[in-house]
């Protein structure tokens, strides 16, 4: 979905992929035919962005067959579907029984994510509309925060500035421009916005910027307008924004909260909780350890890392961040000029749910994703954007 900002700029809308598990180029043609089309049909629209997640082996497949890429290029045109973002955290197994912390690798000190890493630049080139010129990567914030030390540090320092010349050396080739964002999330190197500062400055490469996730900026309890002010004065780039929302709890010490809480206690993702304290956030890995015993306290408000649909805020006695995704939003394209021209919704936790909320049917999750951008597309209207065909 396209939309102008009142700057004449084009703001470009889509959806993550990550939400249905493929591992191959296959599998990816299957998500096409049987989840992006039907969304883009519910919505009535004739062209519908989506931000591919394409896991090792599919990049791998597109990269080394200019046919096969081709292929998906001419399957997308032939669906209504543009790709100007991929996600590309994730490296494999996102779709497995337990990801937890196998999400994290392999890390920007591995040499096996700056291949990756490139092979999706040079993908996403060949994916762009015929119109659109520049394009974004999303990628994982260096590391988890275990087991990195200064030389692992520095190695990976080295891989972003390898990405950086590689990114150029594209840009010359083929005249497109990718930009490749870190992710801040909860646990990793780089939690927050403000973690991202140092290293991004330090690449001082505009092609290696950072991807603003709201519902990650949400747990980690960071006022959306101070992020990004900090980012905006060291001008470091948003290369794109993740919409989501998280998880939160008013009043984690009410047994009923605790009970609801639990709830959401799944075995798949890892869910860091976290609670502002006047001695700063404290913090757990997941939401079990955070439910079991003192691990958090419980006088102030928690949020947990699980991306709750949009649309569809948690019943009582918890809700959602969406305040917080609407303040982020509000400051990444409703000023003069955007901070970033790529939006992505991403609510990847749909199977994860509590099972009464889970969607039974494809048509259900069909639903409810058109619901979810239904709910951007309106709030970006409401900004003064205008919603192109």
């Amino acid at each position: 979905m396209r939309f102008r900002h009142p700057d004449g700029s084009t703001v470009h809308l889509a959806y993550c992929t990550n939400v249905h598990p493929a591992e191959t180029l296959d599998g990816v043609l299957a998500q096409l035919r049987d989840h992006c089309e039907p969304v883009r049909r519910r919505l009535g629209r004739d062209r519908l962005g989506i931000g591919l997640w394409l896991a090792k082996d599919a990049a791998h497949a597109l990269v080394t067959d200019p046919s096969a890429l081709r292929g998906l290029r001419t399957e997308l045109d032939r669906r209504g579907l543009e790709v100007v973002t991929l996600n590309g955290f994730p490296y494999e197994g996102f779709g497995a029984e337990e990801v937890k912390y196998r999400v994290y690798k392999p890390d920007w000190a591995d040499p096996e994510r700056l291949d990756h890493t490139t092979a999706l630049a040079r993908v996403l080139a060949g994916l762009l509309p015929d119109d659109v010129t520049e394009g974004s990567i999303s990628t994982l914030p260096l590391a988890w925060r275990t087991a990195y030390d200064e030389h692992r540090a520095e190695t990976a320092r080295t891989a972003l500035r390898s990405l950086a010349e590689r990114l150029d050396a594209l840009q010359e080739l083929t005249g497109r421009d990718i930009r490749v964002g870190l992710e801040p999330e909860p646990g990793c190197t780089v939690e927050t916005t403000g973690d991202a500062i140092g290293p991004l400055t330090a690449i001082g490469h505009d092609r290696i910027g950072i991807c603003v996730d709201t519902c990650h900026l949400a747990t980690s309890f960071e006022d959306p307008h101070t992020a990004l002010d900090a980012l905006t004065e060291a001008r470091v780039p948003v290369v794109k924004s993740q919409l989501s929302a998280a998880l939160h709890a008013e009043h984690p010490y009410l047994p009923d909260v605790r009970g609801a809480l639990a709830a959401f206690d799944e075995p798949r993702f890892l869910h860091q909780t976290r609670t502002a304290t006047a001695a700063g956030l404290r913090c757990t890995d997941d939401l079990g350890q955070a439910l079991n015993g003192d691990a958090l306290p419980d006088a102030s408000p928690w949020r947990a890392h699980f991306h709750v649909p949009l649309h569809a805020a948690p019943a009582a006695p918890l809700t959602s961040t969406l305040d917080v995704l609407k303040a982020a939003l509000t400051r990444l394209v409703g000023g003069p000029q955007p901070l970033t021209r790529h939006l992505e919704v991403e609510t990847y936790t749909w199977q994860a749910l509590p099972a009464e909320l889970r969607p039974r049917a494809r048509s259900q999750l069909v639903d409810g994703i058109a619901a979810e951008l239904t709910l951007a597309r309106d709030l970006l209207t409401d900004l003064g954007l205008k919603e192109l065909p």
